[in-house]
């Protein structure tokens, strides 16, 4: 996975935002009466309209990571997705933006002797400081994976990549020296801390095991082994090490004079980070659930002071039988399955825990559901029913989308190299091109047997193309970053225009265009030199025509259903 994480500087583009900013506040109940009806006709021919519900509630996070308190006891957690850094009483569970895009990105942050906040932004390869003043001011760039960071007792900084990188860095507190690099290959040193004997104490996430770095020699040493994927580590004021293991749902507090271990609480898995306030209260961080908890110490009990259903809603697709939909959603931090009648959220696979690899779209038939990540150039497939992984296809250009072929082999949008590309053999080593010099080629729905529709982000279009010839067709152009789509009942193709922030119909005979809702709280900013469009705006369509859209500004799904 480290190998595909590294590929996604290949396919970076440069960053056109659309101008949204995360919203920190969750949305409220929408109700399926007559005040919330979309009086839009789909279409000339036969007029429907639609009843607007909010299916699964929002969240306050887009997946949270870093945690860290100041001197008088307030938390901190950052979030990467979300590129903002956020302010949560602990108390009462409140949150409220405290840096908002895009220099708020913070995998980790750290408050130094005097009180200023340090933070590392991991896909902006990072490191910034914020004064007394709110000034925001970059210390070190270039750091690719720039991801973990902790002051020794001398004042000075420390800060790891990890994932897009592995190696430990001294980082200059005034920005005027570049970061001094101490050693690499470690083993992914992540979420570290500095013991009472000045030691660099943290755990490298490959290799399962706690060590401790001399910083100023370069030299490494196991303190505690036998961990899954531990994530993070910090000293309470008595000297234990507190240990997250993210793949186990484990906090474990570590002698690391012994390297005896004791498993105080099992929560959840996907805990990303781990901080203790000045009276030793520890509070931990979950990027699949937009979670944050207090553990008690001394009982293991578990206090859920923030949590979400969803971490970073994306790509979805719908299942449809026996009278009942089953929404499959690319959860990036989890796979999940909702129920389309009540809104109830199954677990499938979470990260670290389960094979996921930071999924962004999905697409399900009856037998398999495929997840793209245009993250870590991966489709997996899934067995729809079992959830057990039929094989994971490794080495594509920012897919994002895909469908499984009724003959076998599967079709890939691979936005990387404006390609639709077939694929078969083992493990989809073969594979072929259908067209290419796409512009944005993005998500992808079945047309008939041999055809399917794509919608080009970029280009403003979306077309039909013949599986056997190559050959494209244009539908509709003009539009304004069209994402997701799918094809209704009666042959109409449902999209969601984010330009617009709109749901739209298709007909493909004539090309025209229906607004069928606007308004819609999509869009939300993609991160400055990356993708304009980092997270999909999914589009689902159940067999009885009820369109299913996910909200990346609200982490939310919706549910337009059909009344006529």
């Amino acid at each position: 996975m480290k190998k595909a994480l590294r590929n996604i500087f290949k396919y970076w583009i440069a960053g056109l935002c659309l101008g949204l900013l995360i919203s920190c506040t969750p949305p409220e109940k929408v109700k399926p009466d007559k005040t919330k009806q979309v009086k839009t006709a789909v279409s000339t021919e036969n007029k429907r309209f639609y009843i607007k519900d909010l299916l699964v509630p929002g969240s306050h996070f887009h997946g949270i990571h870093g945690l860290t308190f100041d001197k008088e006891n307030r938390l901190y957690a950052g979030s990467v997705i979300g590129m903002a850094t956020y302010l949560i009483d602990t108390e009462i569970g409140s949150v409220e933006t405290f840096i908002g895009p895009p220099n708020g990105m913070a995998d980790d942050l750290e408050f130094g002797p005097d009180g200023t906040l340090f933070w590392t932004s991991y896909l902006l390869g990072k490191v910034h400081t914020m004064d007394a003043d709110g000034k925001i001011k970059v210390l070190a760039e270039g750091l690719p994976g720039i991801n973990s960071l902790a002051f020794k007792q001398d004042g000075r900084l420390f800060a790891t990549q990890v994932f897009l990188g592995d190696a430990l860095y001294e980082i200059d507190v005034n920005g005027k020296n570049p970061p001094r690099k101490i050693m690499e290959k470690m083993g992914g040193l992540n979420g570290f801390d500095f013991g009472p004997d000045g030691m660099l104490y943290g755990p490298l996430w490959f290799k399962g095991v706690i060590a401790k770095v001399n910083v100023d020699t370069g030299t490494l040493e196991t303190v505690a082994s036998g961990f899954k994927v531990p994530a993070a580590a910090n000293f309470d004021s008595a000297g234990n090490l507190w240990v997250v293991d993210t793949a186990l749902g484990e906090v474990v507090k570590v002698n690391v004079n012994s390297g005896e271990k004791e498993v105080v609480a099992r929560v959840k898995t996907s805990i990303d980070n781990l901080a203790l306030d000045s009276n030793d209260n520890l509070y931990i961080s979950n990027m699949a659930d937009n979670g944050i908890y207090q553990i008690d110490t001394q009982t293991g009990k578990v206090r859920t002071v923030v949590e979400g259903k969803l971490s970073v809603a994306s790509g979805l697709d719908v299942f449809s039988a026996d009278g009942e939909d089953t929404l499959y959603l690319a959860d990036l931090f989890a796979y999940r399955s909702i129920n389309g009648n009540t809104g109830e959220v199954t677990d499938l696979a979470r990260m670290q825990a389960d094979k996921l690899e930071y999924p962004f779209s999905a697409r399900v038939n009856e037998k398999t559901v495929l997840l793209s990540s245009w993250f870590t150039g991966t489709v997996h497939v899934l067995d729809r029913v079992t959830g057990q992984t039929v094989e994971m296809i490794h080495g594509l250009q920012a897919p994002h989308d895909a469908l499984a072929l009724p003959n076998g082999g599967y079709l890939v949008a691979e936005l990387g190299t404006g390609s639709l590309v077939k694929l078969s053999g083992e493990h989809g080593k073969d594979r072929t091109v259908v067209i290419d010099k796409l512009v944005g080629p993005y998500g992808l729905t079945w047309a008939g047997n041999d055809a399917v529709y794509l919608s080009e982000v970029f280009a403003g279009m979306i077309s039909r193309i013949d599986l056997k010839t190559g050959q494209k067709t244009v539908i509709a152009s003009g539009l304004k970053f069209p994402e997701g789509i799918d094809t209704a009942p009666d042959g109409k193709i449902i999209v969601a225009e984010v330009g617009l922030k709109q749901l739209i119909s298709i007909d493909p005979a004539s090309g025209a265009v229906t607004k069928i809702a606007g308004g819609l709280k999509i869009g939300f900013p993609g991160t400055p030199g990356l993708l304009p469009s980092g997270i999909p705006t999914g589009v689902g369509v159940s067999s009885d025509g009820a369109i299913y859209v996910t909200s990346d500004i609200e982490n939310a799904i919706y549910k337009f259903t059909p009344v006529n």
